[in-house]
């Protein structure tokens, strides 16, 4: 686990910081509160150097059937579900993405958005390591971008999935290592 560099144009995504999925008590290995508390570190530190910040909500449960989903129809979630909490509303220089399934780029200009303003690498963080994060770092790094994984500030609601997903999964996508490592990187890429 380390991360080496970070590239001139840097984006962070942050996944689903939403009402219907932040503020849920049942999250592993982390409580929401903290990562609230690193994710919105790293997206202080990122418009104070001018770096994007993508804002991602998801607005529908992922289409098809799996054994969790008898593939009926889609449940419409309350408009509430899908708002960023107070800590993640957007600022004008920000980048708002809602989803409609797992990844962020799935189905959405998140490629063209990000490719229109010479980002070369991301940083992902938010809610679900196992799913929305590491389906949007995946896409992510199939998309030729450096990715980058503070993995303390992402969590899941299956402490398995999380560990899983950080053991065995982002070492091949992605540089990994922690919020203060990432901070450390931006400070003195600034520089």
């Amino acid at each position: 686990m380390a991360m080496t560099a970070l590239d001139p144009r840097v984006a962070l995504i942050v996944i689903d910081m939403q009402r219907g999925i932040a503020l849920r008590d049942n999250l592993a290995p982390y409580p929401a509160s903290e990562i609230v508390d690193r994710a919105g570190q790293l997206v202080d530190r990122f418009r104070k150097y001018g770096q994007l910040v993508v804002m991602v909500n998801v607005d529908a449960v992922p289409p098809g059937r799996t054994d969790r989903n008898s593939g009926s129809a889609r449940p419409q979630l309350p408009t509430e579900w899908t708002e960023l909490i107070d800590e993640f509303a957007p600022e004008p220089d920000d980048l708002v993405v809602t989803k409609h399934s797992r990844s962020a780029f799935a189905g959405t200009a998140l490629l063209e958005e990000l490719r229109s303003r010479g980002v070369t690498q991301v940083a992902v963080v938010g809610i679900a390591s196992g799913a929305g994060v590491e389906s949007t770092a995946r896409d992510a790094h199939e998309a030729g971008f450096n990715v980058t994984l503070p993995t303390d500030a992402m969590t899941d609601s299956d402490g398995e999935r999380h560990a899983h997903s950080v053991r065995e999964v982002f070492p091949q996508i992605a540089e990994t290592g922690s919020t203060a490592e990432l901070l450390e990187l931006l400070d003195a890429t600034a520089q």
